[in-house]
């Protein structure tokens, strides 16, 4: 099978792959640049950074929202890298506006800014509760996701933080998705508070020939609350690249 690498998300780490880890036990699960320990880097070097991670042979990319942003740039950029994309609460464009009513609304992406601006680990505790806000996790399974899905001891940059919400802020890659020409998984929660599902219907209806699985009852991070069906799916899917 092809290679398999996994980007997380703005604020996270390769860490948020925790349920993945064993499943996928040789895939590669980057940190972006300023993330997880690993060093910053300028937005317009971002892809660069990325691409000099992946493997020599066409790999098979789990982008989750951020990560899935640029899991579709990489496409674009290196086509003969990617040979797959799997696009988990993933959208074209972050920030709702005139013509995208499936962005975030202003009170969310205010919320990332504040996080930026007071630097306090207690924002960013507040933006990992809005990720898994939709799934009714009872508090100690709540509490349980939180200790496994973050790297407590590599707190993401300021840097990193402010350059990623930059990108957030930006990027519009709607042209971009229509014109993708390779396989394509897209997986979405149903009651997503980031990303409305409405985007991930959007990829999957305007992405050629792309498939498209819906969580029921789930948030912003369905590899980690509902991670036995995130792996089978993404198995299966997979192993037919």
């Amino acid at each position: 099978m092809k290679p398999l690498v996994f980007l997380h998300g703005w604020a996270q780490s390769r860490q948020a792959w925790c349920h993945q880890f064993e499943p996928f036990a040789d895939a590669r699960f980057l940190n972006l640049p300023g993330h997880g320990g690993s060093a910053d880097a300028e937005s317009s070097d971002w892809l660069d950074s990325i691409a000099e991670q992946l493997p020599d042979e066409p790999a098979v990319i789990v982008g989750w929202s951020l990560g899935g942003m640029l899991a579709i740039q990489l496409a674009e950029k290196y086509p003969e890298r990617i040979a797959a994309l799997t696009l988990v609460a993933t959208t074209p464009r972050f920030r709702a506006g005139e013509g995208w009513p499936h962005g975030s609304s202003d009170a969310v992406f205010q919320g990332f800014r504040d996080a930026v601006e007071s630097g306090s680990p207690r924002a960013l505790n507040r933006f990992f509760a809005l990720m898994l806000h939709g799934d009714n996790l009872a508090r100690p399974a709540y509490n349980q996701l939180a200790k496994a899905a973050v790297d407590r001891n590599n707190r993401v940059s300021d840097i990193g933080l402010a350059t990623g919400l930059d990108l957030l802020a930006k990027l519009d890659l709607r042209n971009t998705a229509a014109s993708l020409q390779l396989p394509v998984l897209v997986m979405h929660g149903e009651t997503d508070a980031v990303v409305p599902a409405t985007a991930g219907s959007w990829l999957a209806a305007t992405i050629p020939g792309a498939q498209h699985h819906i969580f029921s009852s789930c948030g912003h991070a369905p590899h980690l609350t509902q991670a036995e069906e995130f792996n089978t799916i993404l198995a299966e899917w997979w192993q037919q690249q």
